[in-house]
């Protein structure tokens, strides 16, 4: 059994820092703290749906340095994206129905409607996307994780190329394409996709081909963030999807393989499946993304959880 202070397994211990990024609500209030990324400076950029902020850029120790942002009041997920050694920012709004990108400051530079395309999509609302991966190429991968459950490639200019997937039990197919990153950490790049009802994460090629399905029962998993030589992913949920504040966090081996999950039971394989896990620990509510820095210390937002602030896991 873990404590509040000191969680995880294995080589992957951290120390929990619960009061890293609290703030005054009346001058930087939050609603759901959905998602965090870290610019090349080291700055960290929170993303809020609450429209008097939602974005709040912090400094490592703790402090906001700035915030931006009125009109995103589906505000869901933040992708950094670095294109010709400039950064970039990508939201996903569920309530707007679209894709927004911005410059680091919030100066929007280019916005994707519903997906005309598609032939299922008869208006935007039912296009619920939910995050986005950009390739070295530039092509934009959307998961469209609250709508039809499709995956939709497009080029650096914001024009469709293909889509996959859908809802379904097939290998190729989703229930909640929740989250999604590109895999750089073999010889060829891949899509790690995100298919939460499944306790799931599965691999595409990156004209989405399917290639395999990561099984991880008992974890309802919103995206992966791939860092290093590991997987990591907030738990928003464990053991059954209506359970509510059961969350932890897990990381995932080049192996594909569980090497430590604060908050959880242990990480077991039998006969090389991963057994079933669920929170052991009460240090999280509804975690709901995880941003790595390059001491590999940990910032977890969590969505629906009382307008909590972030908390900051220090790898021991």
């Amino acid at each position: 059994m873990q404590n509040n202070n000191l969680i995880g397994h294995n080589n992957f211990r951290y120390r929990v820092n619960a009061g890293w990024g609290n703030q005054d609500p009346d001058k930087y209030p939050v609603k759901d703290c959905h998602e965090m990324v870290m610019d090349k400076s080291g700055l960290l950029y929170l993303l809020t749906n609450e429209t008097r902020n939602n974005v709040l850029i912090y400094t490592k120790d703790g402090k906001v340095k700035n915030s931006w942002g009125t009109n995103y009041p589906g505000a869901h997920g933040l992708t950094l994206s670095n294109e010709n050694s400039e950064e970039f920012l990508y939201i996903t709004d569920t309530e707007r129905h679209q894709v927004i990108k911005t410059t680091l400051d919030g100066k929007e530079l280019m916005i994707l409607d519903y997906p005309k395309e598609i032939s299922q999509y008869k208006s935007a609302g039912e296009y619920k996307p939910t995050e986005t991966a950009v390739s070295p190429n530039g092509d934009i991968y959307v998961t469209d994780g609250y709508g039809h459950q499709f995956v939709i490639q497009y080029d650096s200019m914001g024009n469709y190329i293909r889509h996959w997937g859908g809802k379904g039990n097939g290998d190729a197919q989703f229930d909640c394409v929740h989250g999604i990153a590109i895999d750089n950490r073999f010889d060829e790049p891949t899509l790690l996709i995100t298919s939460r009802n499944h306790n799931a994460l599965k691999r595409f090629t990156m004209d989405g081909s399917y290639l395999t399905t990561i099984h991880l029962p008992g974890s309802f998993i919103c995206r992966p963030v791939v860092q290093g030589e590991n997987v990591y992913g907030a738990v928003f949920r464990s053991g059954d999807n209506q359970n509510m504040g059961s969350g932890y966090i897990t990381l995932i081996d080049k192996n594909d393989k569980v090497v430590s999950s604060p908050g959880a039971t242990h990480p077991t394989y039998v006969n090389g499946q991963l057994q079933p896990q669920k929170q052991d620990c009460k240090t999280f509510f509804h975690p709901h993304d995880i941003c790595v820095d390059k001491d590999e210390n940990l910032y977890v937002p969590q969505w629906n959880s009382g307008k909590t602030y972030p908390l900051m896991l220090e790898r021991v």
